[in-house]
């Protein structure tokens, strides 16, 4: 069979849409990452202090804890708080360049409620089993002056290990300090308090 020439060819009437199409593709896909730099560089500029925090260990308070549960939620807070970006350094207690950090405030957390679970019961039933944790979380400057105070949950209601309340509480914690009032502010001053 023979083909004809005007066939394989694209007609005028067809290249004005698809010399818009090629030129709508080509502004996205330089347009659009242009706009997220410029847009992250203001942001960055928004803010002319970088707070850094140091994580105390946790304090178990009057509350039966075994040390595991206390590890668990001071290893995860130290990785939910380097995750959200919000810090420019997040340093361990005890860590020796805290005494150098600049602008340094202190994560203090205080374990106000622990109710074990059962992995077993919250496998047989929806209903029962779930490990919950309460904790006070205080962010604090050098000289003590408290900058956040929050009483925030942890739990596992449904599947996974009783650890698992653990890294839901940490990432509680670390949503808590990236919403609050005092990110926006050169200097922490004010103080807030509330329940998450």
């Amino acid at each position: 069979m023979k083909t004809n020439k005007r066939d394989s060819m694209i007609s005028p009437s067809m290249l004005g849409p698809i010399i818009a199409w090629v030129i709508a593709i080509l502004a996205i896909t330089v347009v659009v990452p242009l706009q997220s730099a410029t847009g992250k560089s203001s942001e960055s500029g928004a803010s002319a202090t970088q707070w850094s925090v140091q994580v105390d260990q946790v304090d178990p308070g009057t509350v039966d804890l075994s040390s595991a549960f206390q590890a668990a939620i001071y290893e995860n807070l130290l990785q939910e708080l380097s995750k959200s970006k919000q810090f420019r350094q997040v340093l361990r207690d005890g860590d020796r360049k805290a005494n150098e950090t600049p602008n340094l405030l202190v994560l203090k957390t205080t374990v106000e409620k622990y109710t074990q679970g059962s992995e077993t019961r919250r496998a047989a039933t929806t209903v029962s089993g779930a490990t919950k944790l309460t904790v006070r979380s205080q962010l604090v400057t050098r000289d003590g002056n408290v900058v956040l105070e929050r009483t925030v949950t942890g739990e596992v209601r449904f599947f996974g290990s009783n650890m698992r309340a653990t890294h839901n509480l940490a990432r509680n914690i670390a949503k808590a300090i990236k919403e609050s009032s005092w990110t926006n502010a050169d200097q922490p001053t004010a103080t807030a308090t509330g329940q998450l």
